[in-house]
């Protein structure tokens, strides 16, 4: 008898029944498989295990489609993640990294595309080369500072567990009805800050402020973040929350300047939208709205200052306002208050219980640097170095400093100068971007959108100073790349539409 591996081809329909069986065959040998596997899964009972198998499973279900795989980030990642740990704390938390694999599957995925078919990456916004540079260069960093695999892949899922959406939006032909929606959930994720911010502040506080004794660190109103996560024994992501209303109240304004949006819809979502603002104790919206402000004005201080005075008057006022809120809940006086600030955020105290703050943070880093080092000062130490959980190396060096507490000094010490630059150049090069889309395009929906990101990337680059969660915090990454993919894929289509009307008119 002759083999199966020889047998002659079948023609017609005994090929196509042949051709049948085996596809049915390798279907079934595949499900008894993973039911194998997930059966083993299930019998650890170990939530991450579980949690990451399900999300293998559906990422390798939606790599066919790539909206459904962003439906799912977004509305798992925006609005399920942050929230969970309240009531589910340790392990069961851990549970939601199947969004960061449908993250890295979506990555994957495009990655894959583009290199299967490089004509779908033509016309991308210089901003998307350079952020799959700084991937192609932190993931080199790493291996050649190797630390272990816990800690290189780590540090991996921490940076990139959401950048695959840029790439899928800048290379990917996404339905503009898709992006449309998306822009729809956005809005509702800015409008729902303000129930959940109620209940963290009326039941989860109190709860908080019993946990004292137990926690002396812990600071009981960290926990009013939204839906950008928190626990109850831990901080909350209340400055993150924060900066994400001030950008969708840009936005808000933008489309209203643009006429391409009612001042009755302003005037009724804008209070929504600004009032968790004033329900914690984000300090650092005195600085974050004031900046957003000045940049969405700064074109009018020329052109009409009495319209750009007004709506910096407007941020001038909110600040004041935002600041005055968080004065009447310290029993303290304004000296104090602004003395306490400046010592763990600028002088020698030490922020969270560690050794280093805000701005020693990267003094240390510069005096731990140089031509002593010029290696680690250009490269850095790798991926995850800085990561206490992960036992990355240089944590372990420096134990108790923290030196990893900003997105800044974790780029210096694991990417060193040529990370930092290359990260930098992302937001100019993103900043760029949206300026010539402002001059070109004749929508106004889409100039407000242009105006708007360019307001909003000061408020990120912020973020590199004031926190970690450009490289670590999930949610607000999400908002982070959510917003890049979104400028490439406008860029994309005003390329593909040609320019404008209004092009000559603001050139330059």
């Amino acid at each position: 008898m002759r083999s199966a591996a020889f047998a002659p081809a079948l023609p017609g329909k005994h090929a196509r029944q042949h051709n049948a069986a085996l596809a049915y065959a390798g279907i079934a040998s595949g499900a008894v498989l993973l039911a194998v596997l997930f059966g083993l899964v299930a019998v650890t009972a170990n939530p991450i295990f579980i949690g990451l198998a399900v999300g293998l499973l559906a990422g390798v279900l939606l790599l066919g489609n790539v909206s459904w795989t962003i439906w799912s980030i977004f509305g798992l990642g925006l609005f399920v993640v942050g929230v969970l740990p309240l009531w589910v704390e340790g392990y069961a938390s851990k549970a939601v990294w199947g969004v960061s694999l449908l993250g890295l599957l979506l990555l994957a995925g495009t990655l894959l595309r583009a290199l299967a078919n490089p004509a779908v990456t033509r016309g991308a916004p210089p901003f998307v080369w350079l952020a799959l540079s700084f991937l192609i260069y932190a993931s080199a960093d790493g291996l050649a500072h190797w630390g272990g695999p816990t800690q290189f892949f780590s540090g991996f899922k921490s940076y990139f567990q959401v950048f695959g959406l840029i790439f899928a939006l800048a290379w990917l032909r996404v339905d503009e009805g898709n992006v449309r929606q998306w822009r729809k959930l956005f809005v509702i994720l800015a409008l729902v800050q303000l129930p959940w911010a109620i209940y963290e502040l009326i039941w989860l506080v109190p709860i908080r402020e019993g946990l004292r004794h137990a926690y002396p660190l812990l600071v009981p109103i960290d926990v009013v973040a939204g839906t950008f996560g928190a626990s109850l024994h831990a901080g909350g992501a209340n400055g993150e929350m924060a900066a994400f209303l001030i950008i969708a109240l840009v936005f808000l304004l933008a489309r209203w300047r643009e006429k391409a949006l009612t001042a009755r819809r302003v005037m009724l979502f804008a209070p929504i939208i600004l009032a968790p603002l004033f329900m914690g104790e984000t300090k650092a919206v005195v600085v974050m709205l004031p900046l957003a402000f000045a940049t969405l004005y700064r074109r009018e201080l020329l052109a009409r200052p009495h319209y750009a005075l007004a709506g910096l008057l407007v941020g001038a006022l909110l600040t004041v306002a935002a600041g005055y809120a968080y004065l009447s809940q310290q029993k303290k006086t304004l000296e104090q208050y602004v003395a306490g600030t400046l010592s763990y955020n600028v002088y020698e105290g030490g922020y969270g219980g560690r050794e280093l703050n805000r701005t020693t943070v990267l003094t240390f880093w510069a005096k731990q640097h140089g031509l002593h080092d010029p290696v680690g000062t250009v490269f850095g130490h790798g991926l995850g170095s800085t990561s206490e959980n992960a036992g990355g190396q240089m944590a372990r060096r420096y134990a108790g400093k923290g030196i990893g507490l900003t997105a800044a000094s974790r780029l210096l010490w694991e990417q060193g100068l040529g990370g930092m630059l290359l990260f930098l150049s992302i937001l100019l090069a993103a900043w760029r971007a949206a300026g010539r889309l402002w001059r070109q395009t004749g929508d106004a929906a889409i100039r407000a959108d242009a105006a708007a990101i360019q307001a909003a990337l000061p408020v990120f680059a912020f973020f590199l100073v004031y926190r970690a969660a450009l490289v670590e915090g999930r949610v607000f990454q999400i908002v982070f790349a959510a917003m890049l993919g979104y400028l490439a894929w406008l860029c994309r289509q005003q390329a593909d539409a040609g320019p404008g009307p209004l092009s000559a008119r603001h050139e330059g």
